[in-house]
């Protein structure tokens, strides 16, 4: 297998190479900058859930001095069964995600699904965040684009890292340069995802963009428990530790109090109480990778 992009691969209008940083409310992010946390439940279940989840990880964040932005999301629309929980939906998610951040400070990310979520999102949130499977929508980058919001693309399981050049030229083109990449593994066989870190400097060179790497939704098995999905969150460490090394601007976990009582993504989430741990090594980590970066 060639990890070289093609000749002819297409070329951000954000010069090659170029280390951008971004700033999300308080939070400030870019490929050579210290590392930033982005984390938060898979889905909204509940005020209190909502703001119990996000007082815990600001206080990691205040003791562990990292960057936080809060995630959770309003909608899980893209389920492996017609019953599994979606969340609470969009209107009944707004006011907690303001409250968030009007309370805590905290800058706050969700997914957007459809167009006409963009707009209404973007009233409470800092960060609109789309979909591995949606990112080709032209339509709906570009609904996000116009928000003026921060947006972080997750690349798809089915695209070279060197795509994601076209995803983020969308996204510029839109008149929106403040565009965050994420990596979350790529289909390998049936059910399993495989990250290749090589992909983490390919896409920070290709795109020009801030890239993120997803810990937990890399250990995701997709549909792996027939009608859900299944994940091995044992591995969690294990990849963060590996793409921080690589050196990112920042790492996405998902995170729960109790995730075996979760409504979605329990398996691959990172139990709450071992969290700190995790983030003080990422920390480590990160301090020798930003010392000595890696250059392709």
């Amino acid at each position: 297998m060639n990890a070289a992009p093609p000749a002819t691969k297409p070329q951000s209008i954000v010069e090659v190479g170029q280390d951008v940083g971004h700033d999300v409310g308080p939070v400030r992010i870019g490929n050579g900058l210290p590392l930033a946390l982005i984390a938060g439940p898979c889905q909204m279940e509940s005020r209190a859930h909502a703001l119990e989840v996000a007082c815990a990880l600001k206080e990691i964040a205040q003791r562990r001095g990292i960057g936080l932005i809060f995630k959770t999301s309003f909608d899980k629309a893209n389920r492996t069964s017609l019953s599994a929980q979606r969340g609470l939906g969009l209107e009944a998610a707004l006011p907690v995600f303001a409250e968030i951040r009007e309370s805590l400070g905290l800058p706050v990310l969700t997914d957007v699904h459809e167009i006409d979520q963009c707009a209404a999102a973007a009233q409470a949130v800092d960060v609109l965040q789309i979909p591995a499977f949606l990112c080709r929508q032209t339509d709906l980058l570009i609904a996000a684009a116009r928000t003026g919001k921060a947006v972080n693309v997750k690349k798809g399981q089915f695209l070279a890292p060197w795509d994601m050049a076209n995803v983020v030229n969308k996204l510029t083109g839109a008149g929106n340069g403040r565009v965050l990449v994420t990596e979350r593994g790529v289909s390998f066989g049936y059910n399993t995802l495989v990250s290749d870190m090589r992909a983490l400097p390919i896409l920070a060179k290709t795109t020009g963009a801030p890239v993120v790497f997803d810990a937990t939704h890399s250990v995701q098995q997709p549909g792996g428990q027939g009608s859900s999905s299944g994940g091995q969150r044992e591995f969690v460490p294990v990849l963060a530790r590996a793409a921080v090394a690589v050196g990112v601007a920042a790492v996405f976990i998902e995170t729960h109090p109790d995730p075996d009582k979760a409504p979605s993504d329990g398996p691959n989430m990172v139990p709450l109480s071992q969290l700190e741990g995790l983030i003080g090594l990422l920390q480590a980590f990160d301090a020798v990778a930003k010392a000595n970066p890696v250059t392709i």
